[in-house]
């Protein structure tokens, strides 16, 4: 059966997978609820003939705000049967971005999944004449639900059905099948015009790549509107999986071990959350046990990048499976095999740790704007290397340009930014090669390596290149600092702006018998200052000199999405933290007045040296002088 379509890919639920009965399951009131493969593929029929009854025509957009559930997915399927453009947008915005994205996407209509997003998104929409219409997923007592156009449509069937035929038929691969808005660091979102062709074919490419087949349950729990967990879930589709949408972040141990899911996608900073809940837990075990827990620990982060171990390690790796690692896979359940990291850079360290622990970490590449796939580690040792992000994908074209920016091309790359063809002819060139802004590297000829951001990467004053995300990367082991940004473009020297870890911080006072009213006076300690500048020593050492952190600031503020530092997909929106700080910023360059009593004490490796080398001078001067200090 050929998909050339995105809604083609349902008729593989009415033939090949029609006996599955969790197709799509989300949890209420503390129970999973299943959607069957019929369910599916009827319920997304219904709603794209309730769509035509209502008087919606082939190439509006309709926008979606919603958790992740499966009636996000049958929206989309229905949406896209209709010849209707999906417009999904994350539940984390804020009414200013949400109302720029709302408004520039001309969209007629709005699905949202609860009262809360009604309520927040409902003072918004009434400001924009294009959107006619909000629904709702659940039942919600006097606002219209999405029920209600599946039930219309199931009494005039047999009118609606031939109308939703003539559309599909004239629905082509190269037609839009969505526009999502990139989660925007810096300025507005762009809107991703992305064709059936250019998901298809990365989905289609991923097939192969994912080590699950028919039956095989999936953990999902990122957002459905993010590109790669989107492309991803059609990939499972076509695989014929379950796919089980988590409650939240905060359920993932207990979703996991409910359902035992053979694979599932993360972004690096939850698979660092689980490796601090871990470690937190051997620091808890006394004796033997934590001696024991912690060579395995040391032993998994040596785990040979291509495999080629030593038998030696081999025996006492699988020691450590049986003494430590296998209960750590019991945390995702008895049955995870993979799981697919994207989004931002993963630690190499943590590669190799869950790699070595038994299960497959196969870190990806990509970009909204293509499709999103454009290299991954597959879970054979054949085609993975730990620390790159693994071989170009099939039908991805990719080269390297001089500024080692990298480009690519092909059938992924999309369509161009929806009302902005100048921001199109900025990133796809005369040649329809589609320039990234992404620093990198192929090793071997094969893997790719990203390194940095071409538009992050600045000059010191003195004119040396600092790439920032290689240097904020080195301190994502430490469990002390929660987020921190590099600055020091066009200064003598760089620094830091940290935000810590205030659980681990708040059990390091607690433990140090340091007293605190608040973490704005917490971070001014000179013991928490001090054990800061330990964890800015140790990955100085493997710096260049021009790379070394000189002076740093803690921030007393937790850096996150709703406060805005941190983008949906969880990148620190560095225009926003350069405006937030920059009286911090003035003061460590002394570029203004002195703060430092209101914002924390200056902590520098240079000062340090600079005081010994004036008293150093001043003892000569006195000397020359005839005085005796």
């Amino acid at each position: 059966m050929e998909v050339k379509r995105v809604f083609d890919i349902l008729d593989l639920y009415d033939s090949d997978y029609s006996e599955i009965k969790d197709a799509f399951s989300y949890k209420d009131k503390g129970s999973w609820v299943n959607f069957s493969a019929y369910d599916y593929y009827k319920y997304s029929y219904l709603f794209a003939c309730g769509l035509i009854n209502k008087g919606y025509n082939k190439g509006d957009k309709i926008i979606t705000i919603s958790q992740s559930l499966p009636h996000w997915n049958i929206a989309d399927m229905g949406i896209s049967l209709a010849g209707l453009i999906h417009v999904p947008i994350y539940t984390t915005l804020g009414p200013q971005e949400l109302e720029y994205i709302i408004r520039h996407s001309d969209a007629r209509a709005i699905f949202v999944s609860d009262g809360n997003l009604y309520r927040k998104i409902k003072p918004i929409a009434d400001k924009i004449e294009n959107i006619e219409k909000i629904y709702t997923f659940h039942h919600i007592s006097g606002i219209e639900n999405w029920g209600a156009i599946i039930q219309e449509a199931y009494e005039k069937e047999s009118e609606l059905m031939p109308q939703l035929e003539a559309i599909k038929e004239s629905i082509n691969e190269n037609d839009i099948h969505t526009i999502i808005y990139t989660s925007g660091t810096t300025g507005d979102s762009k809107g991703v015009m992305l064709s059936h062709k250019n998901i298809l074919t990365n989905a289609i490419a991923l097939k192969p790549v994912l080590p699950i087949e028919y039956g095989h349950r999936i953990l999902s729990f990122l957002p459905l509107c993010h590109v790669y967990e989107r492309t991803l879930n059609y990939a499972f589709q076509l695989k014929g999986t379950s796919i089980y949408y988590a409650e939240s972040l905060g359920t993932i141990t207990n979703d996991c071990q409910e359902i035992n899911p053979r694979l599932f996608n993360t972004v690096p900073r939850v698979l660092e959350k689980f490796y601090d809940k871990i470690i937190s837990m051997g620091k808890d075990l006394h004796g033997i046990k934590r001696w024991i827990f912690f060579w395995a620990v040391r032993l998994g982060v040596k785990f040979d990048e291509i495999g080629n171990n030593s038998a030696y390690y081999n025996l006492k790796l699988k020691v450590a499976r049986k003494l430590v690692f296998n209960k750590w896979k019991r945390v995702f359940g008895t049955n995870i095999h993979t799981v697919v990291s994207g989004g931002a850079s993963l630690q190499v360290r943590l590669a190799k740790l869950f790699t070595a622990a038994g299960i497959s970490i196969c870190e990806g590449y990509g970009l909204s704007e293509t499709s999103p796939v454009i290299a991954v580690n597959w879970p054979g040792w054949t085609d993975r290397m730990l620390g790159t992000v693994g071989p170009i994908l099939k039908d991805v074209e990719v080269k390297i340009a001089d500024d080692g920016e990298i480009l690519a091309k092909g059938p992924t790359i999309m369509l161009g930014y929806y009302k902005n063809p100048e921001g199109t002819k900025a990133v796809i060139d005369e040649d329809n090669w589609f320039h990234t802004g992404d620093i990198g590297e192929l090793v071997d000829g094969k893997y790719l390596r990203i390194t940095d951001r071409k538009k992050e990467i600045f000059k010191t004053s003195s004119g040396k290149y600092i790439a920032p995300q290689v240097i904020e990367n080195k301190f994502k082991s430490s469990a002390l600092i929660e987020q921190l940004m590099i600055v020091g473009e066009n200064e003598k020297f760089v620094s830091a702006l940290i935000s810590p870890n205030f659980n681990h911080l708040h059990f390091f006072a607690s433990k140090h018998k340091i007293h605190y009213r608040d973490n704005a006076e917490l971070i001014k300690n000179p013991e928490i200052i001090k054990k800061i500048q330990k964890e800015i020593d140790a990955v100085n050492v493997a710096l260049g000199e021009h790379e070394k952190i000189k002076r740093f600031r803690l921030v007393c503020e937790e850096w996150s999405q709703p406060t805005g530092e941190l983008s949906p997909t969880l990148k620190l929106r560095r225009n926003v933290i350069y405006k937030k700080y920059d009286n911090v910023l003035q003061e460590i360059y002394g570029h203004g007045t002195d703060k430092t009593e209101n914002m924390g004490k200056e902590i520098s490796v240079g000062d340090s040296i600079e005081k010994r080398i004036t008293n150093g001078m001043r003892k000569l001067i006195n000397i020359r002088s005839g005085k005796n200090e």
